[in-house]
Formats: structure tokens, sequence, C-alpha cells
């Protein structure tokens, strides 16, 4: 009788991922996010909190949480807006195989991570979205709504004021019918800063973010270097929820805008796929 023969396979080794969530002297909106990570069925290895110079208030934050989730603090001086190269720092000291990218203000669904680790896959990356908040809900959602996951919900929204319309159909919360959304929607899966996806690797090879480019399209350029290199985009914004916690932009201006759409065209144009300007110079 032939013998069992019992082969020692080495494991394979699990995907790390990688929370990176930019910050500038919000501690309250950023607080109501780090709820959400707190509570989410499929944990992060790491969160980078990438500070483009906030005060200490942040700081304290963060400190004090540490005791709850896997935070790591990149942080430099405030020298007006300077997102770009506080990103491309966090994703140089990032250790996770796997990135995802979001905001101060923006609140994950408890499968948020699960949904990004199921749909991640070689040569793609993700593009989510976002479904606003006016400024009074967004005030309003406690730690506890958050770890209830009350404030997902689209019949508690609606009983504290919120205003039914189509973008409600983010909530309705049946994988069915959001991976049917994510097929038919018109929005292209562009990179989005506040809700996308990416292999660390890929990041480094597109160089990270364009340090030239101010406020406004930004997160977009890195995305377009991606596709040129042929990498390709798949949509999950009705799958990953983020609630965007409402708030100002008083560091738009037309001069940014101008700069930024300028090195967008020549990305475009000249199929870039590699920055000069980004994490290694």
């Amino acid at each position: 009788m032939a013998s069992f023969i019992n082969h020692h396979y080495p494991p394979v080794p699990l995907m790390r991922i990688g929370v990176i969530i930019s910050t500038y002297n919000n501690p309250v909106w950023l607080e109501k996010a780090l709820w959400g990570y707190m509570y989410q069925t499929r944990k992060p290895d790491e969160i980078i909190i990438a500070d483009d110079g906030s005060g200490q208030e942040t700081a304290d934050l963060i400190e004090a949480y540490k005791q709850h989730l896997p935070l790591k603090h990149v942080w430099h001086e405030d020298d007006g807006f300077r997102k770009t190269i506080i990103m491309n720092k966090a994703i140089a000291s990032a250790t996770a195989d796997y990135l995802i990218f979001t905001d101060q203000d923006c609140v994950p669904r408890r499968d948020f991570v699960e949904v990004h680790e199921k749909y991640a896959e070689k040569g793609y990356f993700l593009s989510g979205g976002v479904f606003k908040l006016p400024m009074n809900i967004s005030e309003l959602i406690s730690r506890a709504d958050v770890e209830h996951q009350h404030a997902f919900s689209l019949k508690w929204l609606r009983n504290h004021g919120l205003s039914l319309n189509f973008k409600c159909t983010k909530l309705f919360g049946k994988p069915r019918f959001a991976r049917f959304m994510n097929f038919i929607t018109p929005t292209k899966a562009t990179w989005n800063g506040g809700a996308s996806s990416a292999w660390r690797s890929d990041l480094m090879a597109a160089n990270g973010y364009d340090e030239r480019m101010k406020y406004g399209g930004e997160d977009r350029e890195l995305g377009e270097r991606m596709m040129n290199a042929g990498i390709k985009s798949k949509q999950i914004r009705y799958s990953a929820i983020l609630l965007h916690l409402h708030h100002g932009r008083p560091y738009a201006n037309k001069e940014g805008w101008d700069i930024n759409n300028e090195i967008s065209r020549h990305t475009r144009k000249h199929r870039i796929t590699h920055t000069p300007h980004g994490i290694q110079k």
C-alpha cells in the first residue's frame, strides 16, 4: 500500500491592509472617523494619520486612541496646503501591502475595510465614493451611533432630517443591489483620495503624489498615472460606504486649480506613469 506523504508547504502570507487618513486641524471630525475603524469587521493592520500641520489637540487625540487602534502619526509643520507632501510621507512609512485612502471627515461603515479586501486584485485599484451629510447630522453622530451602525441606517438619518434623494440608494445595504449599482453607475472609476485603495507597490511605481499640486484634482492625477501604467480601476462606490461629514473648503482657489489642471493635462497627453516630484526625488 502506498504510504501517505505529508507535504509541508510554507503558509501563504495574509495580505496586510493599511489605512491612510489625511487630516488638518479638525480633531472633532477625526475622532468620529476613528470610531468607525474601531468597529470594523476586518481590522486594519495599520492606520497612518497623514497630518498636514495640525496643532496639539490633534496630536493628543491620536495618542489617546493608540490604545484602541494601530495608529501612526505622520506630521509636518503647517506651511499652507501641502497635502500631497504629507501623503507621500505616509505612503513611504507604510508597511502594509495594500493601502486604503480616506480623509478625517469620512466615517466608515463596519464592513468598509472588509469590502476593500474582498475586491482587491492585482493589476487594479478600487474607486469608492462618499455619502454626504448635512452639518446638523454630522454634528449629531455619536460614538454609540457608529458602534451600533445607526448612523448608516437610512431610517435613522431620515428621522434626523435627511432629505430623501437618489443618492440614498447607497445606504440600502443589499450586496447584490450594490454590485448592480456599481455596474450601471455613469460615474467613472477614478482615483478619489477620500475613498480609494491600491497596492502599495503600484503607488510606489507611480512615485506617489505629484508634490507640485495644490487642492483640487491632486488625487485623480495619481490615478491617471497608474492607469497609464496599465493599472485598471474597479467601481465600489455603492459597496464601500463612507459617511462624509460636512465642512467648508477655504483652501480652494483658482491659482491652485490652474496649476493642477496643467499638470493633469500633461499627464494625460504624454501618458506619464511616474512623477519626478513625488516620494523619491
